[in-house]
């Protein structure tokens, strides 16, 4: 069964994730405090990890970002210790730390991440030599299909193998909307610091790389579950994320806008 995910991110008011574009620096004082509050509230949810990007992962000092070697990959489905599958490392007992790392870009010193056990989740093409570098440093991985896009199953069979009820998506504007279109997000924990970024090439934090005319976000809606107001004028904000059928919706028109009323749902 797939873990429960909540996506728990911090914001700027104007949508941007990088604290070091927020300016001013120096007020509110929930600038220099939002990572250490994001990991404080995030310890409320009672998640048994975190979920993040290969980039994210890249900045820790352990883990050295590059490519996956040429080679073979030996594919057989059910292996757990040999290559020719996923491969569980010793947990000890540690959280997780998921990276989706599809192309296998990473290079790990150890499988510790800030206390966490890496788990990484690559693609079917990733070559033999790049899965035994894994083993040797007792990173676990599992596969999500040809392309990597079958993140659903992965995060089912990672839930089931290691025991794991909910995981933090920690990711960019990229993989928060990519779990979004793949319908893997069921909460959001979102917090507001109340500052205004307002530069050229920030990070959003959602930013689906799709077609215009695609509806799948379309079809879904928040429930709001509760708001919190922190010192600094920072605010916690948690959605439900929920897909309500058509009849269950009573919309109502005010002028050129379409309100509908999910309280009925």
């Amino acid at each position: 069964m797939r873990p429960k995910i909540i996506c728990h991110l911090v914001s700027s008011i104007d949508g941007r994730l990088l604290a070091d574009r927020w300016v001013p620096t120096d007020t509110p004082s929930c600038v220099v405090t939002t990572s250490t509050r994001r990991a404080r509230l995030g310890t409320r949810l009672d998640s048994d990890g975190f979920i993040v990007g290969s980039s994210s992962l890249a900045a820790l000092p352990s883990v050295m970002a590059g490519s996956a070697k040429s080679g073979t990959r030996r594919v057989a489905l059910g292996g757990k210790d040999t290559g020719q599958g996923d491969h569980y490392g010793a947990r000890n007992g540690r959280k997780l730390a998921v990276v989706i790392d599809l192309d296998g870009t990473l290079h790990y010193d150890s499988d510790d991440a800030d206390g966490h056990h890496i788990v990484t989740l690559l693609g079917d093409h990733v070559p033999e030599t790049y899965l035994a570098e894994l083993r040797a440093v007792g990173v676990s991985y599992l596969f999500a299909g040809p392309d990597g896009r079958n993140l659903a199953d992965a995060l089912a069979q990672l839930g089931e193998d290691f025991g794991v009820d909910t995981l933090l998506l920690e990711g960019g504007g990229r993989l928060n909307s990519t779990f979004m279109h793949a319908g893997l997000i069921d909460e959001i924990s979102l917090l507001v610091c109340p500052v205004i970024n307002d530069l050229p090439g920030g990070i959003n934090t959602w930013e689906y790389t799709g077609t215009l005319d695609e509806q799948v976000v379309a079809r879904r809606y928040l429930s709001h579950m509760a708001t919190e107001t922190l010192n600094g004028g920072m605010v916690w904000l948690r959605y439900a994320v929920l897909e309500p059928k058509a009849s269950d919706v009573a919309c109502t028109v005010y002028a050129d806008d379409v309100f509908c009323d999910y309280s009925r749902c």
